[in-house]
């Protein structure tokens, strides 16, 4: 029987432990998440124009290029897409972590050298190879306390030298907007 949904009779509840904290399956959310924007084309449109505050309407343009974690072994991210020269990576997260503009890094590194890969391009030739510019935003549902939108940056990451005049040659920002509906009052009204 599972732990977590074991029936306690009631002359034994005077008796037991404090209760267990009911705790969500954070896969169960990601998985919906990826479930319905990987199947619909329309719905991640949509999205997209929503955060963009674009108007495109062709569906069919989309290129969607999410990594797949049997190629990848040790990375997979939610959904990956080409639209109007943006390589849009977009995750979903019900825990906050820090280290998400790291994982941005490395999701966009294996993206181009996949694309690189396909446009069969070599990264040693005298051509320049034109890549995608990234966009990488975070959708927050977690129980945390968090503000509505807010940016992480690699750099953050990067300790103080001391005495280091010049500032570092990589930045990789990563837009974290909380989608839960923190304050309910303003919903009854």
């Amino acid at each position: 029987m599972n732990r977590r949904m074991e029936f306690v009779p009631r002359r034994k509840r005077l008796f037991r432990l404090p209760l267990r904290r009911f705790v969500a399956n954070r896969n169960v959310k990601d998985r919906l998440f990826c479930y319905i924007f990987e199947r619909d084309r329309e719905a991640l449109l949509q999205l997209y124009n929503a955060l963009n505050h674009t108007d495109y309407r062709d569906a069919q343009a989309l290129q969607i290029v999410t990594l797949d974690n049997v190629v990848y072994m040790s990375m997979k991210n939610d959904m990956a897409f080409l639209l109007a020269g943006a390589l849009n990576l977009y995750e979903h997260q019900s825990t906050f972590c820090p280290n998400l503009p790291l994982r941005f890094l490395r999701y966009i590194a294996a993206e181009y050298e996949s694309l690189v890969a396909r446009t069969k391009a070599s990264v040693y030739g005298q051509t320049l190879i034109p890549l995608p510019a990234p966009q990488c935003v975070v959708f927050y549902n977690g129980d945390d306390a968090m503000p509505d939108e807010q940016y992480l940056q690699l750099t953050d990451a990067f300790p103080e030298v001391p005495g280091a005049g010049s500032s570092p040659c990589l930045e990789l920002t990563v837009r974290m907007l909380n989608i839960i509906l923190h304050n309910a009052e303003c919903c009854l009204m």
